[in-house]
């Protein structure tokens, strides 16, 4: 369920519980257990009460919230579905292309070191540099100037070593793809000449975070469907289509999945994640007794999770996929 809990006026203080009570009923036609939705039901009203979200995704069944998750503002369009598997492609493109990254935050002292990983969680490290003085470089004029000055600026490097070094182990730990460097100036400056070089080419000095991590974000896009066209075109790894990237899925073939913004395709699925196709007797012929109608997205996704693969959402009309491998039964259409 995806539910606009934005209040946008005073004099409209119910319209969030109105929305969901639409919602809910949908729900309820839709055939969803009533165990289910009093469990949804307490969720969204403590949302509600407790004001925490403009909107909220959930995922529900056999009578508990399996899942919650709040939006900044309002889902690009309300849904409420019963389905055998979650419909999570709207939550991931809200959500955007995601990769880890760190942002550092530099001053004199030391710095602070913040891995943000694909899922948005954070983990933060204080680096205290261990020269402390002196810090700042005496006024002109002053006694003895140009000593204190290569003084300070020695300190400088100094604690900015120790957090490079710091840099360097973090971002390989968090698998980092983007280094983002604010703070002092000249404390910025000396870090940048600690960061391990295969670092350095992926390092930016931050100014606008959010239209850094878009520019990001399209170009890995645009890498990916640059080299999906080049494997499609010359036959190896990649295929186009349903049936074929259907097939793909259910042999663990899939290294990245390619989706369209919406598509109306359905497949068939059984209880494992690789039961998946498009012929309901090879489902049959598989062991599967009881088989049902599922969303192609929601079913490829599963598949593709379970397999350790990738997703990349691209405005395109197919489904296809860059694969890992391809054998005798790979259709490349």
């Amino acid at each position: 369920m995806y539910a606009d809990l934005t209040r946008t006026t005073e004099e409209a203080p119910k319209a969030p519980e109105l929305r969901w009570r639409a919602l809910r009923e949908t729900l309820h036609t839709e055939g969803a257990p009533e165990g289910t939705l009093r469990a949804i039901d307490q969720t969204v009203h403590e949302e509600l009460a407790e004001k925490r979200s403009e909107g909220l995704v959930i995922f529900a069944a056999a009578g508990e919230v399996a899942r919650i998750t709040r939006l900044p503002g309002a889902p690009a369009n309300e849904l409420a579905r019963v389905s055998p598997l979650p419909h999570v492609l709207p939550l991931l493109a809200d959500r955007g292309e995601r990769f880890s990254y760190l942002l550092v935050t530099v001053d004199r002292r030391g710095g602070e070191i913040c891995c943000v990983a694909p899922d948005g969680s954070r983990t933060t490290i204080h680096v205290e540099g261990d020269e402390e003085y002196p810090i700042r470089k005496v006024k002109a004029g002053d006694w003895n100037q140009s000593r204190f000055q290569r003084a300070a600026e020695n300190v400088w490097k100094a604690n900015a070593k120790k957090v490079g070094r710091e840099v360097g182990q973090t971002a390989k730990q968090c698998g980092a793809e983007l280094l983002l460097v604010s703070g002092d100036p000249q404390a910025r400056s000396a870090l940048m000449e600690e960061i391990p070089e295969p670092l350095l080419e992926h390092t930016v000095e931050a100014k606008d975070v959010e239209e850094l991590l878009e520019l990001k974000q399209t170009e890995r896009l645009t890498a990916i469907a640059e080299r999906y066209e080049r494997e499609l075109a010359h036959g190896q790894r990649a295929v186009k289509g349903l049936s074929a990237t259907v097939g793909a899925a259910r042999r663990g073939q899939i290294e990245t999945l390619l989706l369209p913004d919406h598509s109306p395709a359905r497949v068939w699925v059984g209880p494992n994640p690789t039961d998946i196709t498009v012929d309901l007797g090879e489902l049959h012929r598989m062991g599967v007794t009881d088989p049902v109608e599922e969303r192609a997205d929601a079913a490829l996704i599963r598949a593709v999770a379970a397999t350790d693969g990738n997703l990349a959402l691209l405005h395109q009309s197919k489904i296809g996929a860059i694969l890992r491998y391809t054998d005798s039964a790979t259709r490349h259409q």
